[in-house]
């Protein structure tokens, strides 16, 4: 449920923090330090009013820090609860952060940074609670219509133009979570939009049928993979089934069963593939975990390198 027409009323922040980016002594690494505190205070402030005030302040701080000179280059590195996801070719870098509002309220926000001579910058307005569910898959959407969710990953490729796969995180209700795969590209004047009809399914017996984005609604208690997976250049998913929820009014719920399918690019279109892995074993196959592989940097769902406790 998407429930925001109350949050208005912290949009007014006057907070003397908001003006550090226009000093005339600006350094990025004391604006990243009140960026880190305003983004921590998002996700772990126990008040939903003092929340929201730092949800809307961070924005505000975000964007008048990144229309500094050089700001494309700076990584934010101590941003640690948003995700900064840089396209492969270096165009342009995509910021998104999620607010908890209540058990079944996320509202997110995001930020599109170009790599050109403007520096230009989009914010994007979360407008779920105005797309349904039965939309969603077939809906061509701009920066002000956005479908709101945390970005873990990007990938590039050509379909008469470079095109970027988007894949994200969706908290949406208590009892089911959602991950989605849509593709990113940019209009004649540069404007950021969200979705193309490049989701190609085939099946004997159906209609040929084309989707604008992907998206796996699935039971809150389970992890559920979607993804761009590199060894097989593919983007790789849980197969859902569905089954009764465990627990009292949470109804019927998606869960994997072991199983994966996906989509695989071809003649400019990504086409769906029924069954990646034709191996049958005890356990669904998986990719090696990082935190299996001790010789291997941990990192976080966006790619961050993991704080120990002693940080």
């Amino acid at each position: 449920m998407r429930l925001f027409g109350f949050l208005i009323l912290f949009m007014t922040s006057t907070s003397g923090q908001l003006l550090f980016a226009q000093e005339a002594n600006f350094s990025f690494p004391k604006a990243e330090e009140t960026l880190a505190t305003l983004a921590n205070k998002v996700v772990n402030d126990s008040l939903l009013e003092d929340r929201l005030a730092a949800y809307e302040e961070f924005e505000t701080s975000l964007l008048a820090t990144l229309k500094q000179p050089a700001s494309f280059n700076y990584p934010f590195e101590a941003i640690q609860s948003v995700s900064i996801q840089q396209a492969p070719d270096s165009t342009f870098r995509i910021f998104t952060w999620q607010l908890f509002v209540d058990n079944d309220t996320y509202k997110y926000g995001g930020l599109i940074q170009k790599n050109d001579e403007s520096g230009s910058i989009y914010p994007l307005v979360d407008d779920s609670e105005n797309i349904e569910s039965y939309d969603l898959e077939y809906e061509t959407l701009g920066p002000e219509e956005w479908y709101g969710a945390l970005y873990y990953n990007i990938f590039a490729f050509d379909s008469v133009a470079t095109k970027y796969l988007l894949f994200g995180y969706d908290g949406f209700e208590f009892f089911r979570k959602r991950k989605v795969a849509e593709i990113l590209s940019f209009d004649e004047d540069g404007a950021p939009v969200f979705g193309a009809p490049l989701f190609s399914k085939e099946i004997e017996g159906y209609p040929p049928s084309s989707k604008n984005r992907l998206y796996l609604e699935y039971d809150a208690s389970i992890a559920v993979r979607l993804n761009y997976d590199e060894k097989l250049n593919i983007i790789i998913h849980d197969h859902l089934i569905q089954m009764r929820g465990q627990y009292k009014g949470q109804g019927m719920v998606n869960v994997p069963d072991g199983s994966y399918e996906g989509y695989y690019f071809a003649d400019g279109l990504w086409k769906y593939k029924e069954k990646i892995f034709n191996l049958v074993s005890e356990e669904p196959p998986r990719e090696a975990d990082k935190e299996d592989d001790p010789t291997k940097e941990k990192l976080d769902i966006f790619g961050k390198k993991r704080r120990s406790k002693n940080d």
